[in-house]
Order: C-alpha cells, then sequence, then structure tokens
C-alpha cells in the first residue's frame, strides 16, 4: 500500500518517505519520528501504528525520515532544519491529495515538537496529533492559543511528559483532545492498541469539523 517517495526539501536535501493514498482520501497525515540521535526514524512502532490507522480511517499517510536518518540526506539539526522537512513533506502530501483535502501533522516525541513548531508558524494552520510530547525537554509555547484540534496523547508512566504537564498544555489550547493511556511508557511498549484507538477518535472528530 505505501510506496517510496523522495522529498525534496529547499536548499538541496532529498529525504525518504512512505507515501500511502487511500481511495478515497478524506485527508491526510504527515506523521515525525523520535530523536534521531537516539534512534528514532520512521519504522518506529508508533509511528508505523499511527500511519496504520490514519489509513484505516481514510487518510492518505506520509511517514518521512529525517534529515541525517537512513536513506535521507544531510545531517541534525537541532530542529531548525526538521521543520524544513516537515514543510516540504506536507506540500509533497497536499499535491497527491484530491481537490482541497484537509492536511494533519503528526508527530511523536521529538517529532511532536518539531510539528509544533511547523504548526504554530504555518499560515493555514493544520490539525496536529502531538504523541508523547517531551514537555520536559522543549517548549511548546509556541502553540498558545493554537486554534485548530490538538490531541494530546500520553502514558501515565511517561517521564519526560507528566500527565500534570499534558493537562497544563492543554489548557492552553483552544480545541485539545487528551488521552492519557493507563500504564504506557514513553515507548508505549504494550500499549499501542489504546495509542491507536486515540489517534482513530481523533481523526474522525477532526475529520467532523468543529
Amino acid at each position: 500500500m505505501e510506496e517510496s517517495v523522495a522529498i525534496e526539501v529547499p536548499g538541496g536535501v532529498r529525504l525518504e518517505g512512505r507515501l500511502a493514498v487511500v481511495e478515497p482520501a478524506r485527508g491526510g497525515l504527515v506523521i515525525c519520528h523520535p530523536h534521531p540521535l537516539y534512534g528514532g526514524d520512521m519504522d518506529n512502532p508508533v509511528v508505523v501504528r499511527a500511519a496504520e490507522v490514519a489509513r484505516e480511517a481514510g487518510l492518505a499517510t506520509l511517514r518521512l525520515n529525517f534529515r541525517g536518518v537512513g536513506a535521507s540526506q544531510g545531517a541534525h539539526d537541532e530542529g531548525r532544519g526538521e521543520q524544513e522537512d516537515v514543510k516540504a513533506a506536507l506540500a509533497l502530501l497536499a499535491s497527491r491529495l484530491p481537490g482541497r483535502r484537509p492536511v494533519a501533522l503528526a508527530g511523536y516525541s521529538f517529532g511532536a515538537w518539531v510539528v509544533a513548531c511547523v504548526a504554530a508558524g504555518a499560515a493555514a494552520k493544520p490539525g496536529l496529533v502531538l504523541i508523547a510530547p517531551p514537555i520536559g525537554m522543549f517548549g511548546f509555547d509556541a502553540l498558545e492559543g493554537y486554534g485548530e484540534a490538538v490531541l494530546l496523547a500520553a502514558g501515565t508512566r511517561d517521564p519526560y511528559c507528566s500527565v500534570d504537564d499534558l493537562e497544563r498544555l492543554a489548557k492552553r489550547l483552544t480545541r485539545p483532545a487528551v488521552e492519557v493511556i493507563e500504564g504506557a511508557d514513553h515507548f508505549f511498549f504494550g500499549t499501542l492498541y489504546p495509542l491507536g484507538e486515540a489517534i482513530r477518535g481523533w481523526i474522525t472528530r477532526w475529520l467532523a469539523g468543529p
């Protein structure tokens, strides 16, 4: 179902990605992986699960390796260049969708912070799925008052995203949905199913609109 694609980023960086366009596509989702310096890539089980659920819900999906990961060109850029990677992926996915279908961003851990930065600075605000956002390590202040639908999902045993931090972030957003997964750690070992169902439910609500 997925095809290999090359994502051309302005500045000459070419990234590898996996694209799947379902029929009929109700929208699209770009999915970003955790920190490259700690083994994160697009084949991470959380990323793969998010993509599977999104396709089942009728979304085209594009997961990608950030610069310097796998066969993607370039080098890790501490989130700066990675934001350009996300913008290029968004543009590619949008170009493969019929009509004016909505496109959302999803990120896991480091990827959640990167997509949050991109969304906050975008003229047309996308929906956001932030999985285990590392609130204790990175700032999410740019999302203050964010008006589009956002899913915040994390486990009760996540050392990088406490439930208290997750709820404090939710209070700063306009349309948040908070899913706390009992017993899940930062890696969602043994809890990928409830995480997937949380994503599935959010997609249904997002597509339905406000």
